[in-house]
């Protein structure tokens, strides 16, 4: 018999804790799991299912406007917020179910109770008000919207948590950040009509994105309706009635029905009792971890956004499924965190993988930029301004692709087979070779021919 109750205890059941814990009990472990929210974590429950749904919902004030180009003809389009708030409701509820019935068909026992570590065997189950024991300990807890606790007011805005919540869409919305979160936001309420401000401490926004697709997205949400205010932060939020007030540093006072904050994300490790078992922390509070997501503490792991490594959800997937290979499955696995692909679902959206041009002028002495903005065929019926831009950075000396950037529809499509290319070391001369599929957007990957710009390193 075990000297413990359990081979592994997760804390944290998002989707890398579930695939964690689902894969060590096939592969013969006694497996539990504590979540203090609701199975499925950030991504299922308030983060990139509901996120997608909402952006749905948003482009179709445009399909109806676009329709007409093509022909149709309709009644004054409406759209009804607790409509749909019920139906995404209805949906998250069904994949949280689908969550623990997985689990449980696993064998995977499910504390619906926060959890602390209390030794390097012993967890603390607080709604059971007992600790239990385990060989290993993962924890998968991911990561928390980080707010200024420090401005005056704070408490009256709302992050990506509460947004999926809001019992009336407003009609006025200030957006705080220039990252992802904040710039997906900011497209979905402008779609469905909110006046939508966005307010960025920083001179462009996306920041680690390659610089020229940053530029070409703001520069089309500008034209969908969104207004950008750059270099400035808030100082004071008030509350008048129903009514917030916003001043930022410059002196402007800005009103309006709500005020979402996405200025990042913070590894959620406070509470876990880590700092007093000898788990290091870095600067930023993120749980530091080896390329078998090991710990300081040997027998405690951790995956995920709480080691803030690459915060994307099937990377913590990946690390989960290889952390139970490894651990439990007699398999080491390592997860490969280079050139992994990524999507904004923006509007338009952008589709990205591999090195962005200021990158990649960071480490190679020749690039080769090819790129190309155009008016989509979609929208030639339309009449509307929305252009498409695609951008391919190849190395100048061995030829070998080295990124590939898209702004458009269908971008995020793109850049999971672009991925695939890009991952098994593919050459322009690859892509040159590669007949195009007309009529589609797609096709200018495969048809640039001469480069936009040929950069050099000047020899020392």
């Amino acid at each position: 018999m075990s000297q413990y109750d359990y081979d592994l205890f997760v804390i944290g059941a998002g989707s890398g804790g579930v695939r964690a814990a689902r894969i060590a009990a096939q592969h013969g472990a006694k497996v539990a799991i504590a979540e203090e929210h609701r199975v499925g974590g950030t991504c299922v429950i308030r983060g990139c299912v509901p996120k997608k749904l909402m952006v749905y919902a948003s482009q179709f004030s445009e399909h109806f406007e676009d329709a007409a180009g093509y022909g149709w003809t309709s009644g004054e389009a409406t759209f009804d917020w607790p409509t749909f708030i019920g139906h995404k409701d209805r949906e998250i509820d069904r994949l949280n179910a689908i969550y623990i019935r997985n689990l449980t068909n696993s064998g995977v026992e499910l504390f619906m109770s926060s959890a602390a570590i209390e030794g390097p065997h012993q967890v603390r189950i607080a709604m059971e008000e007992r600790t239990v024991t385990a060989r290993v300990i993962l924890v998968a807890t991911g990561g928390r919207p980080w707010l200024d606790t420090t401005l005056p007011g704070i408490e009256h805005v709302v992050t990506s948590n509460e947004v999926f919540y809001l019992k009336r869409q407003p009609k006025r919305l200030l957006v705080a950040g220039g990252g992802y979160i904040a710039v997906e936001f900011a497209g979905i309420f402008n779609g469905l009509g909110t006046e939508t401000t966005l307010i960025y401490r920083g001179s462009e926004i996306l920041r680690g994105f390659d610089d020229e697709l940053r530029g070409n997205l703001r520069a089309e949400m500008e034209k969908k309706g969104v207004d950008f205010r750059f270099d400035t932060i808030f100082t004071n939020i008030e509350k008048r009635g129903e009514e917030l007030l916003a001043t930022t540093r410059s002196g402007e006072t800005l009103a309006a029905d709500a005020i979402l904050f996405a200025t990042g994300r913070r590894p959620a490790t406070e509470g876990l009792g880590l700092d007093a078992v000898g788990v290091t922390l870095n600067e930023r509070g993120a749980v530091c971890v080896d390329h078998e997501s090991r710990t300081s503490v040997p027998s405690i792991y951790a995956i995920g956004d709480v080691t803030d490594r690459i915060n994307l959800t099937p990377v913590a997937i990946r690390e989960g499924h290889a952390f139970a290979d490894t651990v439990f499955g007699d398999t080491p696995r390592k997860v490969d965190h280079t050139l992994v692909p990524t999507a904004v679902f923006s509007q338009p959206e952008l589709g990205t993988v591999g090195l962005t041009e200021e990158e990649a002028l960071e480490v190679y002495d020749a690039v080769d930029v090819y790129a190309t903005s155009f008016r989509p065929m979609l929208h030639t019926l339309t009449g509307r301004d929305e252009r498409t831009f695609m951008k391919v950075i190849v190395d100048g000396e061995t030829d070998r692709v080295l990124g590939v950037h898209v702004m458009g529809h269908g971008a995020g499509e793109l850049a999971q087979v672009l991925g695939i290319a890009v991952k098994m070391g593919a050459t322009k001369a690859d892509f040159d070779a590669t007949v195009a599929v007309h009529p589609t957007a797609a096709e200018e990957l495969v048809t640039m021919r001469s480069p936009t710009r040929q950069l050099r390193r000047e020899a020392a």
